[in-house]
Protein backbone atom coordinates (compact mmCIF):
# COMPACT_ATOMS: atom_id res chain seq x y z
CA UNK A 1 0.00 0.00 0.00
CA UNK A 2 1.41 3.62 -1.27
CA UNK A 3 2.18 5.87 1.53
CA UNK A 4 1.22 9.47 0.85
CA UNK A 5 2.92 12.18 2.57
CA UNK A 6 -0.17 14.68 3.97
CA UNK A 7 1.02 18.25 5.45
CA UNK A 8 -2.03 19.31 8.12
CA UNK A 9 -3.74 22.27 6.91
CA UNK A 10 -3.15 21.82 2.76
CA UNK A 11 -6.21 20.79 0.75
CA UNK A 12 -4.78 17.61 -1.85
CA UNK A 13 -6.63 17.64 -5.00
CA UNK A 14 -7.70 14.62 -6.77
CA UNK A 15 -6.02 14.40 -10.16
CA UNK A 16 -8.62 15.84 -12.90
CA UNK A 17 -10.22 12.85 -14.44
CA UNK A 18 -10.28 13.73 -18.39
CA UNK A 19 -13.81 12.54 -19.70
CA UNK A 20 -14.78 12.87 -23.24
CA UNK A 21 -18.03 14.27 -24.07
CA UNK A 22 -19.45 11.47 -26.90
CA UNK A 23 -19.83 13.46 -30.36
CA UNK A 24 -23.14 11.96 -32.02
CA UNK A 25 -23.86 12.93 -35.85
CA UNK A 26 -27.40 13.71 -36.49
CA UNK A 27 -29.00 14.19 -40.09
CA UNK A 28 -29.95 17.55 -41.18
CA UNK A 29 -33.42 16.59 -41.92
CA UNK A 30 -33.82 14.80 -38.75
CA UNK A 31 -32.58 18.46 -37.36
CA UNK A 32 -34.65 20.32 -39.28
CA UNK A 33 -38.13 18.20 -38.74
CA UNK A 34 -37.56 18.65 -35.11
CA UNK A 35 -37.10 22.09 -35.07
CA UNK A 36 -40.26 22.10 -37.37
CA UNK A 37 -42.18 20.21 -35.22
CA UNK A 38 -41.41 22.50 -31.94
CA UNK A 39 -41.86 25.51 -33.62
CA UNK A 40 -45.95 23.72 -34.21
CA UNK A 41 -46.24 22.77 -31.21
CA UNK A 42 -45.27 26.49 -29.53
CA UNK A 43 -47.65 27.91 -32.13
CA UNK A 44 -50.56 25.64 -30.94
CA UNK A 45 -49.86 26.24 -27.81
CA UNK A 46 -50.00 29.81 -28.00
CA UNK A 47 -53.51 29.78 -30.56
CA UNK A 48 -55.05 27.75 -27.83
CA UNK A 49 -54.19 30.10 -24.81
CA UNK A 50 -54.41 33.22 -26.17
CA UNK A 51 -57.72 32.05 -28.06
CA UNK A 52 -59.69 34.86 -27.38
CA UNK A 53 -57.27 37.04 -30.19
CA UNK A 54 -56.08 34.66 -32.49
CA UNK A 55 -60.21 33.24 -32.98
CA UNK A 56 -60.99 36.55 -33.61
CA UNK A 57 -58.07 36.89 -35.78
CA UNK A 58 -58.55 33.73 -37.67
CA UNK A 59 -62.06 34.66 -38.31
CA UNK A 60 -61.83 37.98 -39.72
CA UNK A 61 -58.72 36.97 -41.47
CA UNK A 62 -61.21 34.24 -43.44
CA UNK A 63 -64.26 36.58 -43.90
CA UNK A 64 -61.60 38.94 -45.33
CA UNK A 65 -60.11 36.52 -48.10
CA UNK A 66 -63.83 35.70 -48.89
CA UNK A 67 -66.15 38.63 -49.37
CA UNK A 68 -63.09 41.42 -48.80
CA UNK A 69 -63.71 44.60 -46.69
CA UNK A 70 -67.47 43.71 -46.72
CA UNK A 71 -67.14 40.74 -44.87
CA UNK A 72 -65.42 41.99 -41.32
CA UNK A 73 -67.34 45.50 -41.61
CA UNK A 74 -70.64 43.70 -41.52
CA UNK A 75 -70.12 41.47 -38.96
CA UNK A 76 -68.63 44.39 -36.62
CA UNK A 77 -71.76 46.14 -37.77
CA UNK A 78 -74.43 43.62 -36.93
CA UNK A 79 -72.87 42.25 -33.57
CA UNK A 80 -72.32 46.31 -32.71
CA UNK A 81 -76.40 46.72 -33.27
CA UNK A 82 -76.84 43.44 -31.64
CA UNK A 83 -75.16 44.51 -28.36
CA UNK A 84 -76.94 48.01 -28.58
CA UNK A 85 -80.55 46.51 -29.26
CA UNK A 86 -79.88 43.72 -26.22
CA UNK A 87 -77.98 46.88 -23.77
CA UNK A 88 -81.19 49.28 -24.63
CA UNK A 89 -83.93 46.11 -24.44
CA UNK A 90 -82.79 44.34 -21.24
CA UNK A 91 -79.61 45.96 -19.60
CA UNK A 92 -79.56 43.88 -16.79
CA UNK A 93 -78.77 40.68 -18.87
CA UNK A 94 -76.25 43.04 -20.77
CA UNK A 95 -74.50 43.99 -17.75
CA UNK A 96 -74.13 40.27 -16.07
CA UNK A 97 -73.59 38.18 -19.29
CA UNK A 98 -71.61 40.75 -22.01
CA UNK A 99 -70.13 43.85 -20.19
CA UNK A 100 -68.77 42.94 -16.71
CA UNK A 101 -67.13 39.87 -18.17
CA UNK A 102 -65.17 41.86 -20.76
CA UNK A 103 -64.39 44.72 -18.39
CA UNK A 104 -63.73 41.51 -16.39
CA UNK A 105 -60.52 40.32 -18.94
CA UNK A 106 -59.89 43.54 -19.74
CA UNK A 107 -58.68 44.58 -16.18
CA UNK A 108 -57.20 41.40 -15.52
CA UNK A 109 -54.94 41.98 -18.17
CA UNK A 110 -54.48 45.66 -16.60
CA UNK A 111 -53.71 44.79 -13.19
CA UNK A 112 -50.94 41.76 -14.26
CA UNK A 113 -49.24 44.59 -16.31
CA UNK A 114 -48.45 46.05 -12.65
CA UNK A 115 -48.63 42.54 -10.69
CA UNK A 116 -44.75 41.96 -9.84
CA UNK A 117 -44.08 45.65 -8.91
CA UNK A 118 -47.22 46.31 -7.12
CA UNK A 119 -46.36 43.29 -4.45
CA UNK A 120 -42.19 43.75 -4.49
CA UNK A 121 -43.21 47.29 -3.45
CA UNK A 122 -45.85 46.28 -1.79
CA UNK A 123 -44.00 43.89 0.81
CA UNK A 124 -46.13 41.15 0.02
CA UNK A 125 -43.35 39.26 -1.99
CA UNK A 126 -41.67 36.45 -0.34
CA UNK A 127 -37.98 35.41 -1.20
CA UNK A 128 -37.74 31.57 -0.43
CA UNK A 129 -34.90 28.82 -1.11
CA UNK A 130 -32.96 32.23 -3.74
CA UNK A 131 -36.32 32.39 -5.23
CA UNK A 132 -38.71 35.51 -5.20
CA UNK A 133 -42.29 34.04 -4.57
CA UNK A 134 -45.68 36.60 -5.90
CA UNK A 135 -49.20 36.02 -4.48
CA UNK A 136 -51.74 34.73 -7.81
CA UNK A 137 -53.59 36.72 -9.56
CA UNK A 138 -56.83 34.48 -9.58
CA UNK A 139 -59.55 36.04 -11.28
CA UNK A 140 -61.06 39.53 -11.93
CA UNK A 141 -64.53 40.23 -11.58
CA UNK A 142 -66.22 43.35 -12.27
CA UNK A 143 -69.17 45.15 -11.33
CA UNK A 144 -70.66 48.79 -10.93
CA UNK A 145 -67.92 50.75 -9.42
CA UNK A 146 -65.71 48.12 -8.14
CA UNK A 147 -63.31 45.32 -9.15
CA UNK A 148 -63.09 42.19 -6.90
CA UNK A 149 -59.57 40.72 -7.57
CA UNK A 150 -59.08 36.81 -6.00
CA UNK A 151 -55.76 36.16 -4.93
CA UNK A 152 -53.96 33.07 -3.79
CA UNK A 153 -51.87 34.27 -1.08
CA UNK A 154 -48.18 32.81 -0.76
CA UNK A 155 -47.66 29.84 2.26
CA UNK A 156 -47.82 32.08 5.81
CA UNK A 157 -49.53 34.89 4.71
CA UNK A 158 -53.19 35.87 6.06
CA UNK A 159 -55.81 38.40 4.79
CA UNK A 160 -54.78 41.25 7.29
CA UNK A 161 -51.18 41.33 5.89
CA UNK A 162 -53.06 42.75 2.72
CA UNK A 163 -55.17 44.79 4.55
CA UNK A 164 -52.02 46.47 6.24
CA UNK A 165 -50.81 47.61 3.15
CA UNK A 166 -54.35 48.72 1.18
CA UNK A 167 -53.07 52.01 0.49
CA UNK A 168 -50.21 51.35 -1.11
CA UNK A 169 -51.96 49.02 -3.40
CA UNK A 170 -54.37 51.33 -4.18
CA UNK A 171 -51.90 53.94 -5.17
CA UNK A 172 -50.34 51.27 -7.06
CA UNK A 173 -53.30 50.63 -8.91
CA UNK A 174 -54.95 54.35 -9.11
CA UNK A 175 -57.90 53.32 -7.07
CA UNK A 176 -59.91 55.13 -4.53
CA UNK A 177 -59.63 52.47 -1.67
CA UNK A 178 -58.42 48.89 -1.47
CA UNK A 179 -60.27 46.87 0.85
CA UNK A 180 -59.26 42.71 1.75
CA UNK A 181 -61.41 40.48 3.37
CA UNK A 182 -60.83 36.90 3.80
CA UNK A 183 -61.81 34.78 0.51
CA UNK A 184 -63.77 31.46 0.31
CA UNK A 185 -61.40 28.93 0.83
CA UNK A 186 -58.45 29.75 3.37
CA UNK A 187 -55.25 29.97 0.97
CA UNK A 188 -57.53 32.96 -0.48
CA UNK A 189 -57.97 36.35 -0.29
CA UNK A 190 -60.46 39.39 -2.00
CA UNK A 191 -59.12 42.37 -2.81
CA UNK A 192 -62.17 44.71 -3.13
CA UNK A 193 -60.83 47.85 -5.48
CA UNK A 194 -62.99 50.95 -5.76
CA UNK A 195 -62.88 52.98 -8.98
CA UNK A 196 -65.44 55.50 -8.30
CA UNK A 197 -67.27 56.43 -5.06
CA UNK A 198 -70.70 55.69 -5.60
CA UNK A 199 -71.99 57.12 -2.43
CA UNK A 200 -71.06 60.55 -3.11
CA UNK A 201 -74.74 61.41 -4.50
CA UNK A 202 -77.21 61.98 -1.87
CA UNK A 203 -79.44 58.67 -0.64
CA UNK A 204 -82.99 60.20 -0.58
CA UNK A 205 -85.36 58.43 1.90
CA UNK A 206 -86.05 55.00 1.48
CA UNK A 207 -89.60 53.84 1.05
CA UNK A 208 -91.44 52.84 4.15
CA UNK A 209 -91.51 48.89 5.07
CA UNK A 210 -95.17 48.19 5.51
CA UNK A 211 -93.98 45.57 8.04
CA UNK A 212 -90.89 46.46 9.80
CA UNK A 213 -88.26 43.28 9.42
CA UNK A 214 -86.11 43.59 12.52
CA UNK A 215 -83.38 41.45 10.56
CA UNK A 216 -82.76 44.01 8.08
CA UNK A 217 -84.16 47.35 8.12
CA UNK A 218 -83.31 49.48 4.86
CA UNK A 219 -81.70 52.56 6.38
CA UNK A 220 -78.98 53.71 3.31
CA UNK A 221 -77.09 52.62 0.50
CA UNK A 222 -73.59 50.26 0.26
CA UNK A 223 -70.54 50.84 -1.69
CA UNK A 224 -72.08 48.20 -4.42
CA UNK A 225 -75.15 50.34 -5.09
CA UNK A 226 -77.28 47.92 -2.76
CA UNK A 227 -79.48 49.11 0.02
CA UNK A 228 -77.77 48.59 3.38
CA UNK A 229 -80.07 46.42 5.99
CA UNK A 230 -79.14 47.31 9.31
CA UNK A 231 -80.08 44.19 11.75
CA UNK A 232 -81.83 45.50 15.04
CA UNK A 233 -82.72 42.18 16.50
CA UNK A 234 -80.56 41.02 19.11
CA UNK A 235 -77.75 43.58 19.01
CA UNK A 236 -77.48 47.25 20.70
CA UNK A 237 -76.15 50.46 18.04
CA UNK A 238 -73.50 52.95 18.90
CA UNK A 239 -73.46 55.94 16.17
CA UNK A 240 -69.96 57.59 16.22
CA UNK A 241 -69.60 61.30 14.54
CA UNK A 242 -67.86 64.48 14.77
CA UNK A 243 -69.91 68.05 14.52
CA UNK A 244 -71.74 67.82 11.65
CA UNK A 245 -70.42 63.53 10.22
CA UNK A 246 -74.50 63.15 9.92
CA UNK A 247 -75.27 61.27 13.11
CA UNK A 248 -79.10 62.50 12.54
CA UNK A 249 -79.02 60.74 9.26
CA UNK A 250 -78.63 57.36 10.62
CA UNK A 251 -81.28 58.00 13.61
CA UNK A 252 -84.14 59.39 11.40
CA UNK A 253 -83.11 56.47 8.74
CA UNK A 254 -83.31 53.64 11.71
CA UNK A 255 -86.72 55.53 12.89
CA UNK A 256 -88.68 55.88 9.01
CA UNK A 257 -87.66 52.32 8.35
CA UNK A 258 -89.95 51.05 11.80
CA UNK A 259 -92.13 53.93 11.18
CA UNK A 260 -94.65 51.36 9.74
CA UNK A 261 -94.53 49.50 12.98
CA UNK A 262 -94.95 52.68 15.19
CA UNK A 263 -98.49 53.06 13.74
CA UNK A 264 -99.55 49.46 14.04
CA UNK A 265 -98.42 49.65 17.66
CA UNK A 266 -95.47 46.59 16.80
CA UNK A 267 -92.66 49.22 17.95
CA UNK A 268 -92.75 51.93 20.05
CA UNK A 269 -89.63 54.46 20.46
CA UNK A 270 -88.83 56.35 23.43
CA UNK A 271 -86.52 59.41 22.58
CA UNK A 272 -84.52 61.56 24.91
CA UNK A 273 -82.51 64.79 23.36
CA UNK A 274 -80.17 66.31 25.91
CA UNK A 275 -79.89 69.23 23.52
CA UNK A 276 -83.28 70.37 24.79
CA UNK A 277 -84.98 68.58 21.53
CA UNK A 278 -82.80 70.32 18.98
CA UNK A 279 -82.20 66.96 16.41
CA UNK A 280 -85.22 64.81 17.39
CA UNK A 281 -88.27 67.47 18.54
CA UNK A 282 -89.28 68.00 15.12
CA UNK A 283 -90.09 64.54 15.01
CA UNK A 284 -91.58 64.15 18.64
CA UNK A 285 -95.03 62.28 17.56
CA UNK A 286 -93.41 59.27 16.18
CA UNK A 287 -92.10 58.81 19.51
CA UNK A 288 -94.33 57.04 22.49
CA UNK A 289 -92.02 58.58 25.37
CA UNK A 290 -90.21 61.78 24.56
CA UNK A 291 -88.32 64.21 27.01
CA UNK A 292 -85.97 66.79 26.37
CA UNK A 293 -85.67 69.08 29.05
CA UNK A 294 -85.64 67.50 32.58
CA UNK A 295 -82.59 65.06 33.13
CA UNK A 296 -84.29 63.42 35.94
CA UNK A 297 -87.22 62.67 33.44
CA UNK A 298 -84.78 61.37 31.23
CA UNK A 299 -83.35 59.14 34.29
CA UNK A 300 -86.22 58.02 34.79
CA UNK A 301 -87.20 56.85 30.96
CA UNK A 302 -84.15 54.73 31.05
CA UNK A 303 -84.91 53.33 34.54
CA UNK A 304 -88.20 52.36 33.21
CA UNK A 305 -86.82 50.71 30.00
CA UNK A 306 -84.50 48.74 32.19
CA UNK A 307 -87.51 47.74 34.51
CA UNK A 308 -89.31 46.63 30.87
CA UNK A 309 -86.42 44.50 30.23
CA UNK A 310 -85.84 43.16 33.47
CA UNK A 311 -90.04 41.95 33.51
CA UNK A 312 -89.95 40.25 30.21
CA UNK A 313 -86.28 38.64 31.15
CA UNK A 314 -88.49 36.99 33.83
CA UNK A 315 -91.47 35.99 31.73
CA UNK A 316 -89.75 34.55 29.12
CA UNK A 317 -87.06 32.47 31.39
CA UNK A 318 -87.78 29.40 30.11
CA UNK A 319 -89.80 29.22 27.06
CA UNK A 320 -87.44 31.65 24.12
CA UNK A 321 -84.35 33.34 23.99
CA UNK A 322 -85.30 36.02 22.05
CA UNK A 323 -88.44 38.05 22.21
CA UNK A 324 -90.86 38.15 19.36
CA UNK A 325 -92.72 41.85 19.10
CA UNK A 326 -96.52 41.75 19.58
CA UNK A 327 -99.29 44.34 19.96
CA UNK A 328 -99.27 43.92 23.61
CA UNK A 329 -95.15 43.18 24.02
CA UNK A 330 -93.99 46.11 21.32
CA UNK A 331 -90.54 46.15 20.18
CA UNK A 332 -89.28 49.22 22.32
CA UNK A 333 -86.08 51.50 20.55
CA UNK A 334 -84.84 53.93 22.82
CA UNK A 335 -83.04 56.32 20.67
CA UNK A 336 -80.54 58.22 22.57
CA UNK A 337 -79.09 61.77 21.06
CA UNK A 338 -75.67 62.97 22.54
CA UNK A 339 -75.17 60.35 25.11
CA UNK A 340 -72.34 62.04 26.02
CA UNK A 341 -74.72 64.70 28.01
CA UNK A 342 -76.38 61.70 30.35
CA UNK A 343 -73.05 59.76 30.85
CA UNK A 344 -70.16 62.20 31.11
CA UNK A 345 -70.92 66.14 31.26
CA UNK A 346 -74.08 65.51 33.47
CA UNK A 347 -73.23 67.36 37.16
CA UNK A 348 -75.03 66.01 39.47
CA UNK A 349 -73.11 62.64 40.36
CA UNK A 350 -76.04 60.82 41.78
CA UNK A 351 -78.50 61.97 38.45
CA UNK A 352 -75.87 60.48 36.57
CA UNK A 353 -74.84 56.98 38.43
CA UNK A 354 -78.49 56.18 38.24
CA UNK A 355 -78.58 56.46 33.93
CA UNK A 356 -75.15 54.36 34.26
CA UNK A 357 -76.45 51.54 35.90
CA UNK A 358 -80.00 51.86 33.78
CA UNK A 359 -78.00 52.07 30.92
CA UNK A 360 -75.98 48.99 31.63
CA UNK A 361 -78.72 47.04 32.42
CA UNK A 362 -80.54 47.80 28.84
CA UNK A 363 -77.11 47.49 26.99
CA UNK A 364 -76.50 43.63 28.33
CA UNK A 365 -79.82 42.48 28.81
CA UNK A 366 -82.23 44.26 26.59
CA UNK A 367 -81.05 42.99 22.89
CA UNK A 368 -83.12 39.39 23.83
CA UNK A 369 -86.36 40.93 25.22
CA UNK A 370 -86.97 43.32 23.02
CA UNK A 371 -85.42 46.74 24.40
CA UNK A 372 -82.79 48.07 22.26
CA UNK A 373 -80.85 51.01 22.36
CA UNK A 374 -79.57 53.09 19.21
CA UNK A 375 -77.17 56.07 20.84
CA UNK A 376 -75.40 59.24 19.08
CA UNK A 377 -72.16 60.48 20.42
CA UNK A 378 -69.65 63.01 18.95
CA UNK A 379 -66.79 61.84 22.07
CA UNK A 380 -65.84 58.10 21.94
CA UNK A 381 -63.15 58.05 24.85
CA UNK A 382 -63.58 55.26 27.54
CA UNK A 383 -64.00 57.97 30.31
CA UNK A 384 -66.59 59.36 28.72
CA UNK A 385 -68.40 55.98 27.32
CA UNK A 386 -67.48 53.68 29.99
CA UNK A 387 -70.04 50.95 28.41
CA UNK A 388 -68.87 51.43 24.83
CA UNK A 389 -68.15 47.14 24.04
CA UNK A 390 -71.47 47.00 25.19
CA UNK A 391 -72.76 47.54 21.46
CA UNK A 392 -72.41 44.90 19.32
CA UNK A 393 -73.13 47.32 16.16
CA UNK A 394 -71.12 50.31 15.90
CA UNK A 395 -71.27 53.01 13.18
CA UNK A 396 -68.32 55.17 12.66
CA UNK A 397 -69.08 58.55 10.65
CA UNK A 398 -66.32 61.01 9.84
CA UNK A 399 -63.86 61.05 12.72
CA UNK A 400 -61.36 63.89 13.44
CA UNK A 401 -58.55 61.24 14.16
CA UNK A 402 -57.02 57.74 12.63
CA UNK A 403 -56.63 56.55 16.21
CA UNK A 404 -60.05 57.48 16.71
CA UNK A 405 -61.08 54.28 14.41
CA UNK A 406 -59.90 51.42 16.03
CA UNK A 407 -61.42 53.16 19.64
CA UNK A 408 -64.80 53.21 17.79
CA UNK A 409 -65.16 50.33 15.51
CA UNK A 410 -62.22 47.95 17.49
CA UNK A 411 -58.63 46.89 16.80
CA UNK A 412 -57.21 46.75 12.66
CA UNK A 413 -60.58 47.94 11.84
CA UNK A 414 -58.70 50.88 10.15
CA UNK A 415 -56.26 48.70 8.25
CA UNK A 416 -59.12 46.61 6.52
CA UNK A 417 -60.58 49.44 4.89
CA UNK A 418 -62.72 51.68 7.58
CA UNK A 419 -61.01 54.89 6.68
CA UNK A 420 -63.53 57.11 9.03
CA UNK A 421 -60.77 60.20 9.13
CA UNK A 422 -60.42 60.36 5.57
CA UNK A 423 -64.02 60.85 4.68
CA UNK A 424 -64.82 64.85 3.53
CA UNK A 425 -67.22 67.27 4.88
CA UNK A 426 -68.67 67.35 1.82
CA UNK A 427 -70.33 63.63 2.64
CA UNK A 428 -72.64 63.88 5.84
CA UNK A 429 -74.06 60.54 6.46
CA UNK A 430 -71.12 58.53 4.91
CA UNK A 431 -70.14 56.07 7.44
CA UNK A 432 -68.19 52.75 8.04
CA UNK A 433 -70.71 49.74 9.77
CA UNK A 434 -68.93 46.93 11.79
CA UNK A 435 -70.86 44.42 13.87
CA UNK A 436 -69.08 41.72 16.60
CA UNK A 437 -68.04 38.73 14.55
CA UNK A 438 -67.54 40.52 11.19
CA UNK A 439 -64.04 41.86 10.38
CA UNK A 440 -65.06 43.82 7.58
CA UNK A 441 -66.51 46.69 7.67
CA UNK A 442 -69.35 47.89 5.65
CA UNK A 443 -68.72 51.51 4.24
CA UNK A 444 -72.59 52.88 3.53
CA UNK A 445 -74.18 56.52 3.13
CA UNK A 446 -77.23 56.83 5.07
CA UNK A 447 -80.55 58.46 3.55
CA UNK A 448 -81.17 61.91 4.27
CA UNK A 449 -84.32 63.21 5.54
CA UNK A 450 -85.30 67.10 5.43
CA UNK A 451 -86.78 69.13 8.25
CA UNK A 452 -90.41 68.67 6.01
CA UNK A 453 -89.78 65.44 5.67
CA UNK A 454 -89.40 64.68 9.14
CA UNK A 455 -92.12 66.61 10.04
CA UNK A 456 -94.88 64.85 7.15
CA UNK A 457 -93.32 61.48 8.52
CA UNK A 458 -94.18 62.25 12.03
CA UNK A 459 -98.02 63.66 11.38
CA UNK A 460 -98.35 60.40 8.96
CA UNK A 461 -97.01 57.78 11.50
CA UNK A 462 -96.57 59.10 14.75
CA UNK A 463 -98.39 58.47 18.17
CA UNK A 464 -97.04 60.68 20.57
CA UNK A 465 -98.43 59.82 23.77
CA UNK A 466 -95.98 60.98 26.51
CA UNK A 467 -93.16 64.07 26.38
CA UNK A 468 -91.13 65.25 29.29
CA UNK A 469 -93.82 63.02 31.47
CA UNK A 470 -96.82 64.57 30.05
CA UNK A 471 -99.67 62.66 29.16
CA UNK A 472 -100.85 63.94 25.87
CA UNK A 473 -103.66 62.91 22.80
CA UNK A 474 -106.03 60.94 25.70
CA UNK A 475 -103.19 58.38 26.10
CA UNK A 476 -103.59 56.39 29.37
Amino acid sequence: MPLVNVIRGERIDPAPINVRTPFVRIPLWLALSWWTLKALGRLVVVLVRFWYVTGPAVFFGWLYLRWGWAGPAGVVGGTTALLAGWGFGHRPSFLRFAWWPALSRFRRWLYRRNWHAAMVTAKLAVSFDAHTVLPVLRRVRCAAGVDVVTVRMVTGQIPDDFAKVAERLAHTFGVRQVKAVPGPRPELVLLHLFRGDPLAKLVRPLPVPAVPDFTALPVGQQEDGEVYPLRLFGTQVLVVGATGAGKGSVIWSVVRSLAAGVTSGLVQLWGLDPKGGMELGIGAPMFARFACKDYPAMAELIEEAAAVARERASKLRGRTRQHIPTADEPLIVLVIDELANLTAYLTDRQLKDRIKAALSILLSQGRAVGVHVVAAIQDPRKEVLPFRDLFPTRIGLRLAEAAQVDLVLGDGMRDRGALCDRIPQSLPGVGFVVIDGDPTPMRVRFSYLTDDEIRDMAQTYGRLRVIDGEVLDGAA
